[in-house]
């Protein structure tokens, strides 16, 4: 790399099941670097086989950051993800010139890439009402609500996802503006340059590993896993798909088969929301699991070696 050049940031995302771990650790030792974890649940330290978190043997192959660090008690956003990304980058550019950062959250990885719009601070009691709220009244009334209160996000948020509805009332109910005002769109400007490269596999294929994964989770103990963290079903870290079609089943509303279809469904459904995210962004270079050699020279490329 020149010297004249700014650090590397290589973001490597995809849908869910797409190889995006192995392929990562194989980056990180061909460059000699470290990982950045870009997943908003792989993050919380109380979860682990439900969000398909690396295994203590990969762990220890690479320096892995933001995996099992947050508790689900404890409130957690891609604006405070931000904040803390950016510093522990600071630091590791003094020592590598590329650094990589993977993940299926598109959310996380556009608050490192192009920056979360400043909002406002929100009230203890803001919050806890409008999450009384949804508890009481359903996700359909907060939907309800939005729409009246914020047509322009209405129309283009993800309005089956609670935790998009609640941060949008949060803000109207703090401020009486519209989220969507708030929305700048305007990248912001980061010392690093940055490279993007997602993983394209064949539907049929992705969801075969869906189904495959799925199966295997049970077998390493998913149910017991869901279980232990039956009792904070309420809380939003635990909104996640593997954890709540199990909850279901211990509420008594389906069988366990039921159960294992839902997460199954639910996560195809999922990935197809991952790949319609990322396809909406036009830097990003597609490529298959099975070109890890392509990959490697694109990246090279762009450190000018």
């Amino acid at each position: 790399m020149k010297k004249t050049d700014k650090p590397l940031l290589v973001v490597v995302a995809g849908p869910t099941a797409s190889g995006k771990t192995s392929l990562c650790i194989r980056l990180a030792h061909h460059f000699s670097t470290e990982i950045i974890s870009a997943d908003s649940r792989q993050i919380y330290k109380e979860l682990c086989i439900g969000v398909a978190r690396p295994t203590r043997e990969q762990l220890s192959e690479v320096q892995h950051h933001f995996i099992g660090t947050v508790s689900i008690h404890d409130y957690y956003n891609a604006s405070i993800f931000e904040t803390e990304a950016l510093h522990l980058l600071s630091r590791l550019f003094k020592t590598y010139p590329l650094v990589l950062m993977t993940g299926g959250s598109g959310l996380y990885i556009d608050a490192i890439c192009k920056g979360i719009d400043d909002l406002p601070s929100i009230r203890k009691e803001i919050r806890n009402e409008l999450l009384e709220e949804y508890r009481e009244k359903g996700k359909t009334h907060l939907q309800e609500e939005l729409r009246k209160v914020d047509p322009v996000f209405f129309s283009n948020a993800d309005i089956h996802n609670p935790k998009r509805l609640l941060k949008a009332l949060e803000v109207f109910r703090q401020t009486g503006r519209p989220y969507s005002s708030f929305l700048t769109g305007t990248a912001k400007n980061r010392p690093f340059r940055i490279l993007k490269i997602a993983l394209d596999v064949a539907r049929e294929e992705l969801y075969r590993r869906i189904n495959d994964r799925t199966d295997a989770m049970m077998l390493q103990g998913l149910e017991e896993e869901a279980r232990g963290l039956y009792p904070f079903r309420n809380l939003n870290a635990l909104n996640t798909v593997g954890y709540k079609e199990l909850f279901g089943y211990f509420d008594g509303t389906y069988d366990k088969d039921e159960a294992i279809r839902l997460i199954k469904r639910n996560t195809r459904r999922y990935a197809r929301r991952q790949l319609t995210w990322f396809r909406n962004d036009r830097e990003y270079h597609w490529f298959s699991p099975s070109e890890p050699h392509a990959i490697i020279h694109l990246i090279e490329d762009q450190l000018n070696i």
